[in-house]
């Protein structure tokens, strides 16, 4: 398990290269650099206790962007196929030192804790983070085809809406999540944050 270092500090902190690093991705649906307000955060534990694991929930007054983040104390070197600009900052950590911080789509370390989610039908950790009603994610697995989803494809919801995720037959299981959307006394609200499809070449041997 990761060990969390509370009032330890971060420079430069989150909100100093978040944005900009949002602003460059093809999902970002603003323009110019965001403002990023955060509305909530949750985490997921490495069994090895080596990779700090934390996704922020973040909001730009129109739109609710999902930032999984993985903290590693050395630099990633089996990004998954296809990441784009996996690495987001190397800060220093007050207690840790440097650190380098990646896009956790593009971290095998995430993705494996992800689909474990799923599998077991599990519940995120909370975030020691203040200022924010609780968040979570928590794992369904739709199919029970264990091979299947090993291999699945994440579609991560990088922009997240609120409500009820619409029936999806091709799904081998889904990840929702529950934050309060305007502050810790707001109304909790809840929609979907992934979904694990089979690979393309899964569907190309079951349509054989």
């Amino acid at each position: 398990m990761a060990k969390v270092h509370p009032g330890a500090t971060l420079s430069p902190h989150f909100r100093d290269f978040l944005p900009g690093w949002v602003a460059r991705q093809e999902w970002y649906a603003g323009s110019g650099v965001p403002s990023l307000t955060p509305v909530g955060y949750f985490r997921f534990e490495d069994p090895a206790g080596e990779v700090g694991m934390e996704t922020h929930l973040l909001s730009d007054g129109s739109a609710l962007y999902q930032l999984p983040l993985t903290y590693r104390g050395a630099p990633l070197r089996d990004a998954a196929p296809g990441a784009a600009d996996p690495l987001i900052a190397t800060p220093e950590h007050s207690a840790l030192g440097t650190r380098w911080i990646y896009d956790g789509w593009a971290d095998p370390v995430w993705r494996h804790q992800l689909l474990d989610l799923v599998r077991t039908g599990g519940v995120s950790d909370p975030s020691s983070k203040r200022g924010v009603g609780p968040a979570e994610a928590r794992g369904h697995q739709l199919v029970p085809d264990e091979a299947a989803l090993a291999a699945a494809t994440i579609d991560l919801k990088r922009i997240v809406t609120a409500g009820d995720p619409a029936e999806d037959p091709s799904a081998l299981g889904i990840v929702t999540g529950t934050w309060h959307p305007t502050g810790p006394t707001s109304p909790q609200t809840h929609g979907l944050l992934a979904v694990l499809h089979r690979t393309d070449a899964e569907v190309g041997a079951l349509d054989v």
